[in-house]
């Protein structure tokens, strides 16, 4: 099964530079799991003063430029995975947290993670 990894944080961490630790350690992360087909795609996303949000609501649409000053938190990248399990899930969702946990410990964020529909 697919599941889509999405990884929320306050965009205030852009102004850290990220530990070279960190990058490392999810470099030998991202590799061994494209080698052994787990991870089918990944990457990170730019600020959100550079993106925009189309909204329906009361038959209109309106668009907003961001940044998103309104929003908590926002989508800092993504991953997506093929595994057997929603446990495998977890435990790639674990793993790639705990990089962060170990290597950037003043990091605060959230992988919210969600099984793909089939189609």
């Amino acid at each position: 099964m697919k599941y889509l990894m999405l990884i929320k944080n306050s965009e205030a961490f852009r102004a850290e530079p990220v530990p070279q630790a960190l990058m490392d350690a999810m470099g030998e992360l991202v590799t061994r799991n494209f080698q052994n087909g787990t991870l089918k795609d990944t990457g990170g996303l730019l600020p959100s003063s550079e993106g925009f949000k189309v909204r329906s609501a009361n038959r209109k649409l309106t668009v907003t430029d961001g940044p998103f000053s309104e929003s908590k938190e926002i989508v800092g990248g993504y991953a997506m995975v093929e595994v057997a399990s929603r446990e495998e899930a977890l435990r790639a969702a674990r793993e790639f947290m705990d990089l962060h946990r170990v290597h950037w410990p003043s990091f605060e964020g959230e992988c919210e993670v969600r099984p793909v529909a089939d189609m």
